[in-house]
Order: C-alpha cells, then structure tokens, then sequence
C-alpha cells in the first residue's frame, strides 16, 4: 500500500478525527489543510518558506502540468518532487475541476473529455487512462480518480447520470493506475445535493477499494449551510480506516465545520489568492490591508501570529507595498494566510486531543467573525 491511515483520536466533544497519514514522502498529521501549487509552486512561495511553516503536503495540479510544460517533461525531470524540490508529499487532482470549470470550452462523453486549452485554443482529448498516465508520470503520493464535477444547481437527472459515469471512470482509472506501490489513488463521491444520489455514489465507490475518498461537487456556489448539510450524510458513509478529503475547501469556518464533520484534507488556492488580493486572514477576522485606516498603522497584521511577516513589518508597511504593486506584498501576505490556515488546523489537531473542538470552534468563530460568530 502507497498510504496508511492511522486514527488516533476522536474528539468526544464532536466525533472529529485525529489521524495520522503515512506516506512515501513521510507522515502527514490530520485534519490537515494542503497549500495549492497549481503549476508545481505555491504562489510567491519557496519550497523553504513553506516548511518553515510547516507545510505537509501541497497539491499540484494534473490539468496545468499536463498542458505546461508537459507530463512527460515532469518525468524525465525525475517526477514532480525533484522537478519542483520539495521532498514532503504532495497530491494530485485529476483536472476533472479544471474541466468543470471551462465550461463552452469542453464536451464530455462517456470515453472521456474533449476541451480546448485555455492557453493557445489547442483541442485535447482526456480520458481516465489519460489522467492515470499524466499522474503516475508526475509521481505524486496521492492522486485522484478523473470524475465530473456536477454544477450547482442541477437537476436530479443530470447529476445522476454524472455521477454513475464518474463512477464507470473511477473502475478505469483503477484499471490504469501503473504505479500502485508509491501511489495511492482516491475515489471522489459525487451525487450533487441529493442525500440518496451521494449514498449511491459513497457505495459504489467503496466496492471499489481505493485507499482514500474525496468528497467533491462543494464548494461549487451552495450555500454554506447546505455543504455542511452533505457532509452531515455523506461523511459518515465512508470507511473509518481510511483518510476522507473535501476538495477545495479553505475558509476558516470550513476547515473547522469540516474536521468536526470526520474529514481529514482540505485544500484551497484561498489564502494565497485573497492574499494578493489584499485581505489577510487573522486572530481579529479579516484584514484589508488597502483600505485607508491602515495607512499610519504600525501594529503587525495579527498581534497572536509568529509568522515572518508579523514579526517583522507593520499594516503601514503592508498597504504601502499593496499600493505600490510591488511583488514583496504578495510574499508577505501569501506567508502570513499560509501560516494563519496552517496554524489553525495545528490548533484544531490540538482541540481534538484536548476533547474541546466545540468549544475551540465558538471561541474562534467569536473573535474572527465577531458577537454573532456567523461568517460575514
């Protein structure tokens, strides 16, 4: 087996796992949340930067890579851990979001996708044996199943339909998947919003043994309230001995719903993209480093951070780099979100371990979101 799961804990305050994630490239503590490096690096970070925080694992993404600079390229760079120098796990989606997310730019059939690059128009056909050739030829630890990822909303029939042909890909990429023993391949649930459509899913992927299950199709546009109302039904529908990872998933509210919910890997591009937005992540709730009120502010983003920039440069500072444009903003901003999301699933793996998520959640959620504790 590429991977084993080791559950540690369950907080009786809330069922939420402490685990344990081993893998080729070491050990990942869980609940865990996965910086993303779309194109084999996490925005305006370096490899070093992101193990001083603490970085597990970081995802990559096969859609990007595949098109720029090429699988094949990656491969005879000695496979994406040497290309990129990071020698802790990462994990590979299956572009199938990519694909979602093209929309008039795609045609999906039951042999697979036909879309147009978003780069040069140049059409490409991706079929599951595709994907596994594209994964297993950049060498992540862990690697996704090529599903289609439902849109929100969609009728009962649409979403179906999809999710059985997901299904039908998931038996091919299994079939595909060269790399058995360094790779671990994880079955993604679909089944949109309907509790009876995600049941078949949960169970027909099972049949199927992967080593790990993704639960996908959130984080697509539905209401908060309404993801955590599948993850209610569907979590609980997955093996305990194996590791469970929502997919693109990264606000502070839903990491720690999520991991109260059983789940043990989130990812997002979140703290990165709202970084070089602009708006950080902290102790206090948001940050908006450009608005007026911080132009004389010489305080740290975040009076309880440790993080590089926190020890080292003032909300003043930080809106004059933002204003200026200059490249250093996105550094220092990436650095501090980075570490605020990974020290918080650090704080979340400790309240676990201590039987209190619940109370840590509504601690939280009163400082970051205020007296109300609700997401603005």
């Amino acid at each position: 087996m590429a991977i084993r799961y080791e559950l540690i804990k369950e907080c009786k305050q809330t069922g939420a796992r402490l685990g344990r994630l081993h893998t080729p490239h070491g050990v990942i503590e869980t609940p865990i949340f996965m910086p993303v490096g779309t194109q084999a690096t996490v925005k305006a970070m370096t490899p070093e930067e992101l193990k001083e925080m603490n970085a597990q694992i970081i995802l990559s993404n096969t859609y990007h890579l595949y098109l720029r600079p090429g699988h094949e390229l990656v491969k005879e760079a000695g496979g994406l851990h040497k290309f990129m120098n990071w020698d802790r796990p990462i994990l590979t989606d299956s572009g199938g979001f990519q694909v979602f997310s093209l929309g008039d730019l795609r045609k999906i059939t039951e042999e697979g996708v036909e879309f147009q690059s978003h780069l040069d128009g140049s059409r490409h056909f991706l079929t599951p044996e595709k994907v596994m050739e594209i994964e297993n030829a950049l060498g992540a630890d862990i690697i996704m199943a090529f599903d289609e990822c439902a849109p929100y909303p969609a009728d009962r029939e649409y979403v179906k339909n999809s999710l059985e042909r997901t299904t039908r890909w998931a038996a091919r990429c299994k079939e595909a998947h060269k790399n058995t023993e360094n790779q671990a391949l994880f079955g993604i649930v679909q089944g949109g919003m309907y509790r009876d459509l995600r049941e078949q899913s949960a169970r027909e992927l099972m049949e199927l043994n992967f080593p790990g299950y993704s639960v996908g199709g959130l984080s697509v546009g539905e209401p908060k309230e309404l993801m955590y109302e599948v993850l209610d039904y569907t979590t609980p529908l997955l093996p305990k001995d194996k590791p469970r990872y929502l997919m693109g998933v990264g606000s502070p509210d839903a990491l720690i719903e999520g991991s109260i919910r059983g789940i043990d890997m989130f990812d997002c591009v979140l703290p990165t993209r709202t970084a070089r937005n602009g708006t950080a992540m902290t102790s206090q709730g948001k940050v908006v480093i450009k608005n007026a009120k911080y132009t004389r502010d010489f305080s740290p983003l975040d009076p309880e951070c440790g993080c590089y920039t926190c020890k080292n440069y003032t909300k003043a500072y930080l809106r004059h780099l933002y204003k200026a444009n200059e490249i250093l903003s996105a550094r220092l901003m990436s650095t501090h979100n980075l570490h605020f999301l990974l020290n918080l699933m650090k704080q979340v793996r400790e309240a676990i371990m201590n039987d209190r998520l619940g109370d840590f959640r509504d601690e939280f959620f009163a400082k970051y979101y205020g007296e109300g504790g609700k997401e603005d």
